[in-house]
């Protein structure tokens, strides 16, 4: 009983981005589609019932989702050094596929580095440094813990309407580099977050030319990381400290999952 009353007058924020054709995504990932395959009345039982249904076709890193262990190697090597083509087939990976991802159920903080600067939104290709991260923390006034979730806003929730400036080629995308990625690394992240598609800064004019906080996260560390969040909704409420619920689809052998992380914020 004591737990349920935890949860009383709890307020739940669903953190996941619609997902809808020509909805922005990464130019690197099979494009989302879904269409209604069987129309109400295509098919009509003896009692009259009919139903419908969609066929969806998409790849693991559209919309809000989580990167696996097994997403990004560096040279020729995944995490805990294993040798990245001993693991793959075109059934996929053999290890460190996103069903091996346990589901969280923990204590996130919520580092908001658009606050700190006084701005909704962060400019388009804005790095995030570890002082904007340790700044957050402070304006936020909590402490980190080992093995909690990091979320990073930067406003970018807010250009999801506009395709071409969300996916950086109106001018890049805002958030951490290399340095923030260590120091999240440091503080005992035990999986992190943003509201961009790929989480780290996307230079101007650089596209994914490189990824260097996915090789610090994935490849290095073993630090899952969750993209394309919406974070609109948690920044407003000003709640800096809440239990995350991180669940993908265990889909096997996938390099990534969607989900649809929900933040519980307590009374």
């Amino acid at each position: 009983m004591s737990l349920w009353r935890h949860l009383d007058g709890a307020k739940v924020v669903d953190l996941a981005q619609p997902m809808r054709t020509g909805m922005p995504q990464s130019p690197n990932h099979p494009r989302f589609r879904m269409v209604i395959e069987r129309r109400h009345g295509d098919m009509v039982r003896e009692d009259g019932g009919s139903a419908a249904n969609e066929v969806i076709l998409t790849g693991g890193h559209v919309g809000t989702h989580v990167d696996a262990l097994g997403h990004v190697s560096q040279d020729g090597y995944v995490y805990g050094r294993v040798e990245a083509s001993g693991i793959q087939s075109h059934q996929g990976l053999s290890r460190y596929g996103i069903e091996t991802f346990k589901p969280y159920v923990g204590r996130a903080v919520l580092l908001d580095v658009a606050a700190v600067h006084g701005v909704d939104v962060l400019p388009p290709g804005y790095e995030i440094t570890p002082e904007d991260l340790e700044a957050a923390r402070r304006r936020a006034g909590v402490e980190l813990r080992r093995g909690d979730a990091v979320l990073i806003g930067s406003g970018w929730s807010r250009e999801w309407d506009r395709p071409s400036r969300f996916t950086g080629e109106e001018g890049g995308v805002p958030g951490p580099g290399p340095d923030a990625a260590r120091w999240l690394v440091g503080h005992g992240a035990a999986v992190v977050g943003g509201e961009t598609i790929a989480f780290e800064r996307i230079a101007p004019g650089r596209g994914h030319a490189t990824l260097p906080v996915h090789r610090i996260l994935l490849v290095e560390a073993g630090v899952n990381i969750v993209e394309t969040m919406r974070l609109t909704e948690l920044i407003g409420i000003g709640k800096p400290e809440f239990l995350l619920v991180l669940n993908p689809l265990p889909v096997v052998g996938a390099t990534g999952a969607p989900v649809r992380p929900l933040a519980v914020l307590a009374a």
